[in-house]
């Protein structure tokens, strides 16, 4: 039985998380943490780490990128493994993130989702082939219209995944409105779409010379990237120190 500890209990996702752990028998929450003081939750809740009393073998986190510092110092100095799925992280805080993982187990993925990280194994094949044979590459991703962040942390890790696969040779273009060119050719176009309850869907088109190939995903529900998680804190429980992701749990 892998204990968690569910750092950003009072969200969406972690209220998402603790509905489906409930129901899992190799998974229990152990106890949570939140800022807020109200939140209740089936567990012990917490305003901070340091006052979890309860016994854990890794901590999955949806809380806030502003929190994200405090929490790789605990993980490190406890040896608790750490299950990160907070994104908008700033490239200092990814730097803490490289710099903690030498001292403990961490995973950290753009999208939980089983299926986006499949995608990315993908589409990183068919860049291979395809962009020899000519074919232009484009990313469209729609999300809700609360959504902060454009383009998609899984639009950018879209783009990286086709980018490692092309030796790091093109380079991304997010808005054509003051360009009066046509494309160029070493571009990947990322364009983002907001509206409504969109929960998440992408798009990567290989577009070739009379022909199209598309790989899409659409998140009908938070409840896969909750699930993504959850399997990848069983994954990560007792691991040793690393830098993990998303990858390494679909094998």
């Amino acid at each position: 039985m892998v204990r968690m500890i569910m750092h950003g209990c009072g969200g969406a996702m972690g209220q998402t998380i603790t509905e489906l752990a409930s129901k899992q028998q190799d998974l229990k929450i152990a106890a949570g943490v939140d800022k807020n003081d109200t939140v209740s939750r089936p567990y012990p809740v917490y305003t901070s780490l340091e006052a979890c009393r309860e016994e854990a073998d890794v901590i999955v986190d949806f809380a806030a990128a502003g929190a994200v510092d405090h929490l790789l110092e605990y993980c490190a100095d406890r040896k608790l493994p750490l299950v990160l799925c907070t994104t908008g992280l700033s490239e200092e805080q990814i730097a803490k993130v490289k710099e903690a993982s030498e001292k403990v187990a961490i995973l950290r993925s753009a999208n939980m989702s089983l299926g986006i990280n499949l995608l990315l194994k993908l589409v990183k094949e068919a860049a291979g082939t395809l962009a020899a044979a000519g074919f232009d590459m484009e990313i469209v991703e729609k999300h809700h219209n609360q959504k902060l962040d454009a383009p998609s942390g899984t639009a950018l890790a879209l783009a990286d995944s086709i980018n490692e696969a092309l030796d790091q040779a093109y380079h991304y273009q997010y808005d054509r409105s003051a360009r009066h060119e046509k494309r160029d050719e070493k571009e990947i176009g990322i364009s983002a779409v907001r509206g409504g309850s969109i929960v998440g869907e992408h798009d990567v088109i290989f577009a070739g010379k009379d022909e199209v190939i598309t790989f899409s995903h659409a998140a009908y529900s938070k409840a896969i990237f909750a699930k993504g998680a959850m399997e990848a804190a069983k994954f990560l429980a007792g691991k040793p120190a690393g830098l993990y992701n998303m990858a390494d749990v679909i094998g």
